[in-house]
């Protein structure tokens, strides 16, 4: 059965959610990550781009993912269009994963940005990444180099960050430095060994 197994790590952007799967890799804990999954699907469907948006969204033949980015955050059309063909087989590919996980019988990460947003998973525990507002809107406008109405927008695509703490089965707050954020990782691991591993 797909998910027995799964826990869905997730937050929004800009929480730190790609360090905290990095860490919880490093703390021995397995993931499959969706934002790699379809990066490999939209690269691979660079046909489907320049047929469906046009040949300006492909860069030497690859997707230009920045530049489809844009348009997708700021034309609701195009972004439906490109979900649509996109999230069935990024779920296809997820669930064939998990199966293979859970044939393992211990507990392993599903990084899944939208998870609360698409409710398309079956997971029962989830894990978010939590930082305050205004924390992760500097961080995005430093990282991104996007102004702060862009900022606000992409941000305002996803449900509110608090909401998202609230719905989790564990926080992993990353409000402080980096060696905060390990403790915290490192805490949510021995939390899981201890559920798992009586």
């Amino acid at each position: 059965m797909a998910y027995e197994y799964a826990i869905a790590l997730t937050g929004s952007i800009a929480t730190g959610k790609s360090t905290v799967a990095s860490l919880l890799s490093l703390n021995g804990m397995r993931i499959i990550d969706a934002d790699v999954i379809s990066h490999e699907i939209l690269d691979a469907s660079a046909p489907w781009v320049e047929e469906h948006f046009g040949k300006e969204y492909l860069r030497l033949g690859k997707v230009n993912r920045a530049k489809l980015g844009t348009l997708v955050f700021s034309d609701d059309d195009a972004k439906k269009e490109l979900e649509n063909f996109l999230h069935p087989k990024i779920r296809a590919e997820i669930l064939k994963r998990s199966e293979k996980q859970d044939r393992l019988k211990f507990p392993y990460l599903i990084d899944i940005p939208l998870f609360f947003e698409n409710n398309s998973y079956d997971i029962q525990d989830s894990v978010v990444v939590y930082t305050p507002q205004e924390i992760q809107l500097e961080r995005f406008m430093k990282r991104n180099g996007y102004s702060k109405e862009e900022s606000l927008k992409r941000i305002a695509s996803q449900l509110p960050i608090d909401e998202k703490k609230e719905r989790a089965t564990w926080v992993i707050d990353n409000s402080k430095d980096l060696k905060h954020l390990q403790k915290e990782c490192e805490k949510f691991v021995e939390i899981i060994k201890e559920k798992y591993l009586k």
